[in-house]
């Protein structure tokens, strides 16, 4: 299987993302991870039929051949995006776009590096396996899961615990690093 073409951006000033080891997730997820028959009900018709093999089992990737662009933000960058493309202008930390399979483009997926770090600290995670996970639930949109329904979240939500899990077993959680800010400026005295 020929790896999938990457583009990743780091528009983050802060974050350090090694980019070998982003793809490495990617390659792992597109080769390795498997839908469960029973989240195919939940996918729409298109996502469904990319699911199935000649034998109707559940291929490793479902996700739409093509490169897949991924991009580290700021809080700020995201949340215009959100009111770009949403018409929301809340912050968030993960937008997804569908790609264009004729276009040669599997989809974008957008990441806020200060939301993960923000909810890493409150909740007492990782910040690396946070940041990674946004990067699964963005794949995982990709793939056909969606998350705005109470069925539908709890099943992304196990498909995400074993993405991770997979991840994990490979070793292969990037290693995300975050500088903290710089200190506010304070006025020079006269």
């Amino acid at each position: 299987m020929t790896p999938r073409p990457i583009e990743i951006q780091n528009r983050h000033p802060r974050l350090r993302a090694p980019v070998a080891q982003v793809r490495r997730v990617i390659a792992l997820l597109d080769a390795h991870f498997r839908i469960l028959p029973a989240d195919l009900p939940t996918f729409s018709p298109a996502a469904r039929a990319r699911c199935r093999s000649a034998t109707a089992e559940p291929q490793p990737s479902a996700l739409a051949a093509g490169e897949l662009s991924l991009v580290f933000l700021t809080d700020p960058a995201l949340a215009q995006l959100h009111a770009d493309f949403m018409d929301d202008p809340s912050p968030t930390d993960v937008i997804t776009f569908e790609g264009d399979a004729a276009a040669g483009l599997a989809g974008e997926v957008c990441v806020s590096a200060d939301t993960a770090r923000a909810y890493a600290r409150e909740h007492g995670h990782d910040f690396a396996t946070e940041l990674t996970l946004y990067l699964v639930h963005g794949w995982l949109h990709l793939v056909g899961y969606d998350d705005l329904q109470p069925a539908k979240k709890r099943r992304m939500r196990a498909a995400e615990a074993r993405a991770l899990k997979l991840l994990a077993a490979h070793a292969a959680i990037p290693a995300f690093a975050l500088a903290a800010p710089p200190p506010p400026r304070r006025p020079r005295a006269r």
